[in-house]
């Protein structure tokens, strides 16, 4: 943990003076309810001390005119303050421990590999975080939670300091994603996990377009945001991806709240029909490309490195630092204790990466003391990673991924390969596969305890039961299942399912619906076959 801070005269904020807050109402200083909840409590604030009057007099809001929406408030707010003015910073550097020391590139540079082509990753100056022990860390972020402050409402934008610390307020472009729910598991885990007490369910398919996916193109938006309103040789005409469904959605919605041009590459017949109206609706270019998803990336890259189109998959690493957030949050749910076990799902692998940073981050900076461990989890219809893990880590080799009821991780050669590795080595973590029976059958057993599973968590529950059966993961283990979309996005695979209506599969809870005559006596025989009524 980093050493305390003496006195508040070590700070950086000690030197500033009041602002004047010329041309405001009565001539006051901000009032506390807005600036306070933006710093560290340990940090000295611009003005803090009650006034006499102040504009949530005047309004009734805090600290806000009554004609001025809170994105004006944040940018008068952040105008008020020295450039830079808390020291903090960010910057890409070449992934891996053999990259050159001193490649590194400004987070404002258009760049998606290093010079050696491999990925690269976003650094924080930690020495700059560090000078602030955990404590003051887990303060700030927890005073922000519930508020609606541009742009601290936000779950990703409260760990601002964490993911992009140099972006004004007026670029981000947010739609108060994050905070999602992390749910207590007890009946899945008492009745179908060998009594499992500490069980739960992070939901970040609870979003704006309904997966985890918005947490990281918040961040990429953003950046594209404020770079677009720079002076380029090359101005940035648009943001495009390839996608699996859920990418495309986010990109789609971010950028239309941002007024950017978003263009998404689709397999086609490869994603649910809910996945492919929300870009439609949101008025995204729509490209059905018949190919897989590796397919779909290949062709974006090619066309981004002659087009001034920003290229928004995960291969760009400003998306993880959104990710990451969500690994910050379940410590500040868990009142900043650490699970045992942390189950994601895995694809294209860089969210189980993202992960790993979000929990690292945390540790390195003092608030935390130790890791969880890590489990990735895929389909077995798309396994790269597994297989690698089960070589020991020989040499990596792509698969051709065939098709899978969780399309969102249908891909035999994942991007983030070498990121997902890392992240499991570090954690001493496991990578565990589903069949498609198993995935299908865990997620209905979930839906049968109140969840509405989609098949990617239901992938992760899969595993999940087998690391129990196996005893790898103890009855007692705090253990966090990553829930990453909503069971709403694919109804279909629910209602085959339910119908026994898979080939060369058993369906074991399917739950039908039972067809029955429009009279009394007929639905009196239904009910009493099904219902254990108690005398």
């Amino acid at each position: 943990m980093a050493a305390a801070v003496a006195s508040s005269s070590a700070l950086p904020f000690a030197s500033l003076q009041p602002n004047s807050s010329a041309g405001l109402k009565n001539t006051i200083p901000l009032s506390p309810p807005t600036f306070c909840a933006t710093l560290p409590r340990r940090i000295p604030p611009l003005s803090c001390s009650a006034a006499s009057t102040s504009i949530e007099e005047d309004n009734g809001r805090r600290g806000r005119y009554a004609d001025e929406s809170i994105r004006e408030e944040a940018a008068r707010r952040d105008h008020a303050l020295p450039a830079n003015f808390h020291g903090f910073s960010a910057w890409y550097v070449p992934f891996g421990p053999s990259s050159d020391p001193n490649e590194r590139y400004s987070l404002d540079d258009v760049v998606y590999r290093s010079s050696s082509g491999g990925l690269l990753d976003v650094r924080h100056d930690f020495s700059a975080l560090a000078k602030f022990p955990g404590s003051y860390w887990r303060d700030l972020f927890d005073s922000r939670v519930g508020r609606t402050t541009w742009p601290y409402g936000s779950g990703v934008w409260s760990k601002k300091e964490f993911v992009l610390p140099e972006i004004d307020a007026d670029h981000i472009v947010s739609l108060f994603e994050g905070n999602s729910n992390l749910f207590w598991a007890e009946r899945l885990g008492r009745e179908h996990l060998g009594g499992m007490p500490d069980l739960w369910v992070k939901h970040c398919g609870i979003s704006h377009t309904g997966s985890f996916k918005d947490l990281g193109m918040t961040v990429l938006v953003s950046q594209v945001n404020r770079l677009r309103s720079k002076p380029f040789s090359r101005p940035i005409g648009g943001v495009g991806c390839a996608s699996t469904g859920d990418t495309s959605a986010a990109l789609s919605a971010y950028c239309a709240a941002a007024n950017i041009p978003a263009i998404v590459f689709l397999p086609t017949d490869r994603i649910s029909l809910a996945q492919l109206v929300q870009p439609i609706a949101n008025g995204a270019t729509v490209l059905s490309i018949d190919t897989d998803f590796d397919g779909c990336m290949r062709l974006i890259r090619e066309v981004t490195a002659e087009l001034p189109i920003y290229l928004a998959n995960s291969l760009n690493s400003l998306r993880l630092e959104g990710q990451k957030t969500a690994a910050i949050e379940i410590l500040q749910q868990f009142d900043w204790e650490v699970p045992d076990w942390v189950i994601v799902p895995g694809g294209n692998l860089g969210n189980i990466y993202a992960f790993y940073k979000g929990f690292s981050m945390c540790k390195e900076l003092g608030l935390v003391d130790q890791m969880p461990r890590l489990v990735c989890a895929q389909a077995a219809n798309a396994n790269p990673l597994y297989l690698h893990y089960k070589s020991g880590w020989s040499d990596f080799k792509p698969v051709t991924a065939a098709e899978t009821f969780a399309s969102a991780i249908q891909i035999g050669d994942p991007v983030s390969i070498d990121r997902a590795v890392y992240a499991i080595q570090k954690t001493d973590g496991i990578v565990e596969e589903a069949t498609e029976e198993e995935l299908m059958d865990a997620m209905s057993l979930a839906d049968r305890t109140g969840m509405f599973a989609c098949p990617h968590t239901g992938v992760a529950l899969a595993a999940l039961f087998k690391l129990r059966e196996s005893g790898v993961i103890g009855t007692n283990d705090r253990t966090v299942v990553v829930s990453t979309a909503h069971g709403l996005k694919f109804t279909q695979s629910k209602v085959d399912y339910h119908a026994n209506d898979i080939a060369d599969m058993v369906c074991r809870f399917a739950n039908p619906p039972v067809k029955v005559k429009a009279d009394f006596g007929s639905v009196m025989d239904v009910l009493r076959k099904k219902l254990v009524i108690k005398k």
